[in-house]
Order: structure tokens, then C-alpha cells, then sequence
């Protein structure tokens, strides 16, 4: 009889697991992505699976894991970042997190055949007009949905007093409607505080989504993209980027702002824009805001992704230096901020998009942390967030103690 039993409890543990491998179908793979010929990480590089539109980004340290269901159709992952010859594996390849090493091949511009429709060279101003006016062709002109990963780090005179993370989900209207995306805030990862400056406690702080999603080259129609104003733009370089090429661009706005522009040569899309805004010789591009508030530095780095002859959003990144003074002294500097919020894009839904599971439950005039749910673990176990670098874990033990 109790052998019986016992096979009986074997056949449904046996039934049992296999039932949950079935269901828990994810595969997982992680690695190192590296410089050939200098050894150095190879930071945000894109990393996702052939033909669908699920992806990770390699970490300020080269490292990546990246979870995606099993799918028949889909075996092989690519792996591109500007600058590199993109490569293709199969996922069954990988050994966990192995270093890979990416070649580095720069053309020299006069190996490059630069020319308009007219055989004749085509300048850097020239290019930049010509991908202002392909926005419509090369951005999507139809609703989309974006899901990705926020981390935001507030420091405050040197020293860190908050790490953020979290899972965000957007809906976005086509490229050509100037309107920010309804946002739904899905789960909070960490949300580590320390004691702030006492300002912190007349004014709850613009939250970090909104922070990033209002500055929108592409969608707000402002900025170097245009090709006029006071801009003037020379052609650096010329650059691998999935196996074709990109035009690196400086253009500079004296005497506040620089940019740097990378344009595909065949579609002439915006594929990654960078911009600084400093002050110079004491003088601001921004007055003063009512609050004391006085912005010193600023840079965006805003990196996009082809699917299907379309460009997405990447990656996104906003760092900027705040000085604090007060407001009955107005000459009195109470204390100075450096803000780092970053986007981190992992799905991008184009089917279907009205029925796709989506509800719009931000609110815009409340920080982040003040919105947060209960921490779901579960929810976080097979997230595509980038891997913690080393010197991130040690700031979230820090404020953790």
C-alpha cells in the first residue's frame, strides 16, 4: 500500500513539475560586452531577440542579463551599440555571463562616398536639414506602447540621499503630436531615502518620469535637430551602427549648448542625440525659478531603436546640477543637487496596441515615491532591468544603513 501511495505522489510531483517548467517557459542569458581591441565595457549597448521587439541594455559596466519567453520563431539574439559591427547569436549558445567582445571598425570620412542626390558633397548642415524633414517617415505615425525600467539618483552636496527604481509602462500617440505620454506606473523596485536638505520639505519634487518624458527632440519639434537658429554644425565622423552607418555631428549653440548628432546615412534618421547646457562666464541660458531654484548644468542623451523601418525609443538619460538658494537671501546658496534619471526601454508594443493591457494611473503633480505600492518580488524576478554596476549596489547599501 505504500508503495502505492508513493507512486502515486512521485506521478503528480512529476506532473506537477513539469506542468510549471511549462508554464515558466522564460529562458535567461547574461554577459560581459566588450572592446576587442581595448578591453573596455561597452555601455548601453542594445541587446534583444531577432524580429521581436523585447530587449535589454548592457549596464555602465558592459554587463547585461536578459529574460524572453521561449519562442519558436525567435532563437537568435542581436547585439549592436554605435561604433560596433553588430552580431547575431543563438541563445542556446550562450554560457552564463560570458565576456564578449564586439570589433570597432571607424572609416575615415574620406573612404565614405558623402553626397546628395547630385553627386555633389553634402554638408553637415545639409544632413542635419535632411533628417528634420524625414521625422515623419522615420518616426512611428501611429500609436504605440512602450514598457521600460526608471532609475533616478538624487545627490545632494556630494552626498547621495535617494536611489528610485521602477517599472513604467507609455502610451504614446504618433511622433507629430506634440503631447507627452499617459504613463502607468507598474511596480517600484527600491526606493531608498535619506535625510535631504530641509528646502526638500516646502516643495514634493517633481517626479522623475515626467522629467524625463517632457524633453522630446523629435516630438516637441526644438533643439539642434532643426538645422537653423543660431546653430552651427561640422561633420566628425562616420560610425558603424547595425551593420550600416552613422553620421556623427558636432553642433554647437554659443555660448550655452553643445550636441552631438548621430544620423543614419541611408534613412537619414536621428538615431542618438546628446545635448549639454552650461553656464558661461557666470551667465545662465535659464533664469531663476520662484522657488530659489537655479539650474547650472544640464545634458540629455536621448538614443533610439529600428523596428520594422520605424524608430523608437532606447534609452534615455537626464543628469543635470542644481544650485538652491534662499529665498529670503537671495545671494545665500543653501545647497547644491545633481538629479540622474534614466530610461531604459524593454518592450515595445506596435500590434493591437488599444487592447493591450494599459491603465494610466501617474500622477503628474506627485513624486514617485509618494505613489509607490507595496514591493511585489515576484513581479521583479524576470524584469529586464539593467544589472546594478558595482558602484550602483554600494550607494543603495549606503542609503539602505
Amino acid at each position: 500500500m505504500n508503495k502505492i501511495f508513493q507512486l502515486i505522489y512521485f506521478s503528480a510531483l512529476l506532473f506537477f513539475s513539469i506542468t510549471v517548467v511549462a508554464q515558466n517557459n522564460d529562458k535567461k542569458i547574461s554577459g560581459q560586452l566588450l572592446d576587442k581591441e581595448t578591453k573596455k565595457p561597452i555601455v548601453f549597448a542594445s541587446i534583444y531577440l531577432k524580429g521581436e521587439t523585447i530587449g535589454t541594455t548592457s549596464n555602465e559596466e558592459g554587463y547585461f542579463t536578459f529574460h524572453f519567453p521561449s519562442l519558436n520563431n525567435s532563437n537568435v539574439v542581436i547585439i549592436s551599440s554605435i561604433g560596433y559591427e553588430s552580431v547575431e547569436l543563438n541563445t542556446d549558445d550562450f554560457i552564463p555571463n560570458q565576456q564578449l567582445y564586439l570589433n570597432s571598425k571607424i572609416d575615415k570620412l574620406d573612404e565614405v562616398v558623402i553626397t546628395s542626390t547630385k553627386k555633389k558633397k553634402i554638408t553637415a548642415k545639409q544632413i542635419v536639414k535632411k533628417a528634420y524633414k524625414q521625422i515623419t517617415r522615420n518616426y512611428p505615425e501611429k500609436p504605440y506602447i512602450t514598457e521600460g525600467f526608471i532609475r533616478d539618483l538624487q545627490n545632494e552636496d556630494g552626498k547621495y540621499v535617494e536611489y528610485l527604481e521602477c517599472a513604467v509602462k507609455f502610451y504614446n500617440e504618433a511622433c507629430n503630436v506634440s503631447k507627452e505620454p499617459q504613463v502607468e506606473l507598474v511596480e517600484v523596485k527600491s526606493n531608498q531615502i535619506a535625510n535631504k536638505h530641509p528646502w526638500n520639505t516646502k516643495w514634493e519634487r517633481k517626479n522623475s518620469i515626467i522629467d524625463l518624458v517632457e524633453d522630446d527632440f523629435i516630438r516637441f519639434d526644438y533643439g539642434p535637430i532643426k538645422g537653423r537658429g543660431g546653430w552651427k554644425y561640422k561633420l566628425e565622423d562616420i560610425l558603424l551602427y547595425n551593420n550600416k552607418y552613422v553620421y556623427k555631428i558636432i553642433a554647437i549653440d554659443e555660448p550655452f549648448q553643445k550636441a552631438t548628432l548621430f544620423i543614419d546615412t541611408e534613412s537619414f534618421a536621428f538615431v542618438k542625440i546628446e545635448l549639454t547646457r552650461t553656464k558661461n562666464k557666470g551667465k545662465l541660458w535659464k533664469r531663476r525659478l520662484s522657488n530659489g531654484q537655479q539650474i547650472v548644468d544640464y545634458s540629455i542623451i536621448i538614443e533610439y531603436q529600428e523596428f520594422k523601418g520605424k524608430m523608437y525609443l532606447k534609452y534615455k538619460k537626464e543628469e543635470d546640477t542644481w544650485e538652491i538658494y534662499d529665498m529670503q537671501d537671495p545671494k545665500k546658496l543653501l545647497f547644491t543637487k545633481n538629479p540622474k534619471k534614466e530610461l531604459f526601454v524593454n518592450k515595445i508594443v506596435i500590434k493591437d496596441v488599444e487592447n493591450y493591457p494599459f491603465e494610466e494611473n501617474m500622477k503628474i503633480n506627485r513624486s514617485i515615491e509618494n505613489q509607490a505600492k507595496t514591493y511585489n518580488a515576484e513581479f521583479w524576478l524576470n524584469y529586464n532591468a539593467p544589472k546594478k554596476t558595482k558602484a550602483i549596489s554600494k550607494i543603495e547599501l549606503y542609503l539602505k544603513n
